[in-house]
């Protein structure tokens, strides 16, 4: 591995071999690319690992709150707080890691494969020394933060011996989610679903171990959890970064070459910061709105907990979705195949309605059974079957709302979009769920009444936004 100054991607001669890349990406495509461009087949053959992938960890989330919840509802809810805030901290730093995959897809699609490996570089040189330094700055602010939103001492002592830990593997999974870009930008979505399979069944084993004392491991509890967490995490990054720098990436996309270029990274920041800003913004407008629910007690906070693990099933797969039409439009603007691109988010779509109404249907028929998962407690379960039928209305817009995302994100299309999420989050998210919630004293129903309608408008937003055509002017 050498270190290199580069001058900047865009200003490099396009040579020969990248000239030859670009034939070889249309005329000789991998087998598993040659369904019709854009079509459900082409859109379902590179999206359904990164689904795998995607569900992987959201069951890996259920089977924690089910663990957990077994520990009691304060438990339940304490951990869930914890996680949401761990989330809504570092969800800037992983938000912009997915930038790389714009990058990437699209040097791609241009026949430029040798500077996809740069790309990665060029992400976790920006990324990691600031992600550090916030993991720093969040152990030591966990106390006061958590002792100014939680009412609950019994959540707040929990909360706060999660996040504690916790903060210790964040640098691990922003790194293995720039590695995963990349993967997921050369349409190699096989690769992060191998290793995150692994790194899941890991954390499960020692979840089971650390929690209740078994496998010979030390009886932790909730620290227990979260040491599992941190131990999976940083697996997964290490596994992924030898992977890349495995000889036929090195030799095909560069991977080995660590390059250097502030202009390059400047790109990077322009097109990948909205991204970020975007996923916290709304991360934070959703951790406010949990304090709000914590603030019904901790039955409350505890349904609310099943109901969000629920609903990662399906948040889950419409992110898969979206993360491969990502790839997609960004191939074919890379190759000036426009047509190809909107193709593909229509195919998008359609898959995403076939995967949301299946999740309705099961939100709908057997609520109690699966709210029964994660609490044996009947006021948990009576609450928790009450929002899975908004649940059942909610996940569905905010599935063709994460492909439609994907899709602009794919165009390089991230600062409006980013504008529009900032004004629906602050401006109608929290203000109505806090009114329909409190004022009309519509409880726990009110207050996710509120986000569902939240999750509407934006949806139809990002729909027409992608609809319009403004990202076909768009230059990253």
């Amino acid at each position: 591995m050498s270190l290199s100054l580069e001058p900047p991607i865009r200003d490099r001669p396009q040579g020969e071999e990248e000239a030859r890349g670009r034939d070889e990406l249309i005329h000789r495509r991998p087998p598993e690319e040659q369904a019709p461009p854009g079509s459900l087949k082409e859109v379902s053959q590179l999206a359904y690992p990164v689904i795998l992938t995607q569900l992987s960890g959201a069951l890996m989330g259920v089977v924690d709150s089910a663990m957990v919840g077994r520990l009691g509802a304060a438990e339940l809810g304490g951990v869930g707080f914890g996680s949401t805030w761990i989330w809504t901290i570092f969800c800037f730093f992983i938000g912009m890691a997915t930038g790389v995959q714009t990058f990437v897809a699209q040097e791609e699609g241009a026949g430029n494969n040798r500077l996809c490996g740069a790309w990665t570089w060029h992400g976790l040189f920006v990324l990691l020394p600031f992600t550090a330094l916030a993991a720093m700055l969040c152990y030591l602010a966990i106390g006061p933060l958590l002792s100014a939103l939680l009412s609950s001492e019994s959540m707040l002592d929990i909360a706060t011996r999660y996040m504690s830990i916790r903060t210790l593997g964040v640098m691990g999974i922003v790194a293995a989610m720039v590695f995963s870009a990349f993967f997921r930008g050369i349409s190699d979505t096989r690769t992060p679903l191998y290793i995150t399979l692994f790194a899941n069944g890991l954390n499960i084993i020692l979840d089971y171990g650390l929690i209740f004392g078994r496998l010979g491991l030390p009886e932790w509890g909730i620290e227990g959890a979260a040491t599992a967490t941190v131990i999976a995490e940083w697996t997964f990054a290490f596994i992924i970064l030898a992977v890349f720098l495995r000889r036929k990436y090195r030799d095909k996309y560069g991977t080995g070459r660590v390059t250097f270029s502030w202009p390059d990274q400047r790109r990077l920041i322009r097109i990948g910061a909205p991204i970020g800003g975007q996923w916290t913004l709304e991360m934070l407008s959703f951790a406010i709105f949990l304090v709000l629910v914590a603030k019904m007690g901790d039955v409350a906070m505890a349904a609310s907990q099943a109901f969000m693990a629920l609903l990662s099933l399906s948040f889950m797969q419409a992110s898969g979705l979206g993360i491969a039409v990502a790839t997609l439009v960004g191939r074919y603007i890379g190759s000036s195949d426009l047509d190809h691109a909107e193709k593909s988010f229509r195919s998008g779509m359609v898959l995403t309605l076939i995967i949301a109404g299946t999740v309705a249907l099961l939100f709908i028929l057997i609520p109690e059974e699966l709210v029964r998962i994660f609490s044996d407690d009947p006021e948990v379960i009576r609450m928790g079957s009450s929002i899975l039928l908004i649940g059942a209305v909610l996940q569905f817009f905010d599935a063709f709302g994460i492909v439609a995302d994907g899709a602009l994100h794919g165009a390089g299309d991230t600062r409006v979009p980013f504008l529009a999420r900032f004004i629906l989050a602050w401006g109608v998210f929290l203000p109505l769920a806090w009114f329909l919630c409190f004022y009309l004293e519509g409880g726990l129903l009110g207050a996710w009444v509120g986000s569902a309608v939240h999750m509407i408008l934006l949806a139809i937003y990002l729909v027409w936004r992608f609809q319009s055509g403004a990202w076909k002017h768009i230059k990253i």
